[in-house]
């Protein structure tokens, strides 16, 4: 995550505390974050009212994000037309840098398309839905440049979910993120002139009626990888279905693994936490489901409010 504080003369200075300095120093609260991070810790409900009022905070930060100028417009003005207007600029700063490294302008095609894919709910990045050409070298280097860029977060298919995940990721197999949330946002909405603020209200109200859990994974990649994680991923197949189960994030943990279910809404169903347990339950240490409503435990499943993400 990009975290930002304000000083007292309301300039914003980049914060790499992974814990503490978050976006709700940039709008005066200074509070939270070390209270939530008690309640997280000794494993104790915050209450629907504390929970309902963070959530919106939370969903504030992944509209308007952590770049500097973005920051910077909400505090001065509070409007997101204005705040969407400068992450546009930066997006197009990024496809300029992009076409610098490759002139084709396929980097910019598969940045583009990051939301899409996500939204698809498939079980990896499809660049044959995206480009013609299929895999080559060249497109692993493509894909290199991109994360070299530090503009997104590539999470890796792991083949063999344990501790060594790196030594079993498949480099051709992977979801990609964007490191910045609220660029993500307004990546989601660039075929509109601008986004509205309807759409940025009803985001923030939790009203818009779309699915958003890939919104969701976003933010929780761009915080385990500020947290210094390597994002991997796990899919397996699913006897009595066509869709493969799926868990979101995997973390590795005094040899064990802890495996990360996401979920948009508040609903506790988690059927790929469940069968990845009887899978591989010597190699767990914690279950974790992600989503938004109040910390409590559902049997051996942790479920945390997606802004306790940040003490994983």
């Amino acid at each position: 995550m990009r975290y930002f504080a304000q000083k007292e003369n309301a300039d914003l200075i980049y914060i790499s505390e992974k814990e503490n300095a978050e976006f709700l120093w940039a709008i005066g609260d200074t509070v939270s974050t070390s209270l939530v991070k008690k309640l997280f810790e000794a494993g104790q409900a915050l209450g629907e009212r504390m929970n309902r009022k963070l959530l919106r905070d939370f969903r504030l930060y992944m509209l308007v994000g952590g770049m500097p100028q973005a920051v910077d417009e909400y505090i001065k003005t509070n409007n997101f037309r204005k705040v969407d207007a400068v992450k546009r600029d930066i997006l197009s700063l990024y496809e300029d840098d992009f076409k610098k490294i490759d002139a084709t302008g396929r980097l910019s095609v598969l940045f583009d398309a990051i939301p899409a894919q996500l939204n698809k709910n498939a079980s990896r990045y499809q660049i044959s839905s995206v480009l013609d050409s299929g895999w080559s070298d060249k497109m692993l280097e493509l894909i290199a440049e991109l994360k070299d860029s530090k503009t997104v977060l590539i999470s890796y298919h792991t083949n063999d979910p344990n501790a060594g995940m790196a030594n079993n990721k498949d480099l051709t197999k992977f979801k990609m993120f964007l490191c910045d949330t609220g660029l993500f946002v307004t990546l989601m909405f660039k075929d509109k002139d601008f986004t509205e603020n309807i759409i940025y209200e009803k985001l923030l109200n939790d009203k818009l009626s779309t699915n958003l859990g890939y919104l969701y994974e976003n933010v929780v990649a761009q915080i385990l990888a500020a947290n210094g994680n390597e994002l991997f991923y796990y899919t397996f197949a699913n006897p009595i279905s066509k869709h493969n189960y799926e868990i979101d994030f995997l973390l590795a943990r005094k040899n064990k693994l802890c495996p990360i279910e996401i979920k948009s809404s508040g609903y506790k169903t988690h059927k790929s936490l469940d069968a990845f347990s009887q899978k591989y339950s010597d190699r767990i240490l914690w279950k974790y489901l992600v989503y938004t409503k109040d910390l409590c435990k559902d049997q051996d499943i942790i479920c945390l409010p997606v802004y306790m993400a940040q003490f994983l």
